[in-house]
């Protein structure tokens, strides 16, 4: 069967820099740290006091107070996307095949924040008083669930759980499900809200996280001082459509997605392989499929974390992918503004990687100031430039050994 045609034509986030598309690309382009101390619990006894915190978002104004009590924090992040991507991709419910429009959105953790407050209450009370609603609330497939009954989308709903590589598996496997005849619209993309203290606790144990209280110093991906992510939450929401499907309403479209790969390190739960093995291999599963040769490829989104071992094993991912071609092309890691957003954070970087595409502006790495050797790659350190730039990939590599990569393409009729 001949491949379909898979485009962008709506896009939603809310994230620590902005609470829009727009806004969140103007911030980006501007080189905006969002990353702060942190206001959502008392951190005072607690090493860490930095995240990405989304910031003035009013939920209850755009999905109603009585839904949002009954949603855990990263369904309302999910859900306030998604209607800005429904609203951007003028899509029409009365005109479309509702059995032919479906969702996949990522969580990696689901209700984290609600999990701890009901156990809290549940020590307090009893468990049997805790909410009816705890349940639906903390399971990660509901924000997809959400999505589907307010848009009425009753093709295939899922959710992607593959840690910080699910919002990039959530766009992939739409992208496929279009592309292979499945479907004609898919929301795609991911949401977290993990800004809470039993997480934030159970990553510091982990060392994952920086410890530094210094916004400008926190999250450095590529810096030789890196030493951590920074936790952030939000949500970005995709509206992939098949080409002709969009062609015949005359949506406006964004960027094509043209490849995707995935593939599992099978090595450690959180450690990458030697040598960025399992990324390498999962961005070579991308260019085939895309039918792209390496030398095609002008940017990459990277998944650019701030720990030491993600960062050097992804540059040499790339060195063994890229080979020369390497050096030449630009690698820049969005984290750098906005923290790590786990599940989410692969679907708000593909948001940034079809502006890239569509604007022609690459974002920087902002507060990179240290160069390490084992980093030795064109990171755009600081500013972001202006630049044609017509093939690009984002990268996301997930604890667990999980790896995802898309390809995107400056859209041309």
């Amino acid at each position: 069967m001949e491949k379909r045609r898979v485009v962008i034509t709506g896009m939603g986030t809310v994230n620590p820099i902005g609470n829009s598309v727009a806004e969140s690309w103007q911030a980006a382009k501007d080189g905006v740290c969002g990353i702060g101390p942190i206001t959502r619990y008392d951190i005072s006894n607690m090493k860490v006091k930095l995240a990405g915190e989304v910031k003035n978002l009013d939920a209850e104004g755009i999905l109603g107070k009585r839904e949002c009590k009954r949603m855990d924090r990263f369904s309302q992040l999910a859900l306030v996307a998604a209607e800005e991507a429904m609203q951007d991709s003028g899509l029409e419910r009365e005109k479309l095949d509702l059995d032919r429009c479906g969702v996949i959105c990522s969580s990696g953790i689901g209700g984290f924040e609600t999990v701890g407050d009901a156990y809290e209450r549940g020590l307090a009370r009893g468990f049997d008083s805790v909410s009816p609603f705890v349940i639906p609330m903390i399971i990660s497939n509901m924000a997809a669930g959400h999505m589907a009954i307010r848009y009425g989308f009753k093709g295939m709903c899922t959710c992607v759980v593959t840690a910080c590589a699910g919002g990039t598996n959530a766009v992939g496997d739409a992208f496929r499900h279009i592309r292979d005849g499945y479907a004609e619209v898919m929301l795609c993309g991911g949401a977290e809200a993990a800004i809470a203290p039993l997480a934030m606790g159970g990553f510091t144990s982990m060392k994952a996280l920086s410890e530094s209280q210094d916004p400008k110093r926190a999250s450095i991906p590529f810096d030789a001082e890196r030493s951590g992510f920074v936790m952030g939450e939000g949500a970005g929401i995709l509206v992939l459509e098949e080409y002709e499907h969009a062609k015949a309403r005359n949506a406006k479209i964004y960027a094509e997605v043209i490849g995707y790969g995935a593939n599992c390190d099978a090595h450690h739960i959180t450690a990458p392989a030697p040598g960025g093995a399992g990324g390498a291999a999962c961005m070579a599963l991308a260019l085939a499929d895309a039918g792209i040769a390496p030398d095609a490829v002008d940017y990459i989104n990277a998944h650019g974390t701030s720990t030491s071992m993600n960062d050097s094993c992804e540059t040499a991912a790339i060195h063994t992918t890229f080979g020369d071609h390497a050096g030449k092309m630009m690698v820049s890691s969005t984290k750098s503004m906005t923290g790590h957003l786990l599940g989410a954070a692969g679907a708000v970087e593909a948001i940034f990687t079809a502006m890239t595409l569509k604007d022609g502006f690459v974002p920087a790495t902002i507060g990179y100031q240290v160069p390490d050797p084992a980093c030795d790659l064109d990171v755009v350190p600081n500013e972001g430039r202006k630049a044609d730039v017509r093939v690009a990939l984002s990268n996301s590599l997930g604890f667990g050994g999980h790896n995802a990569a898309i390809v995107l393409k400056k859209w041309e009729e």
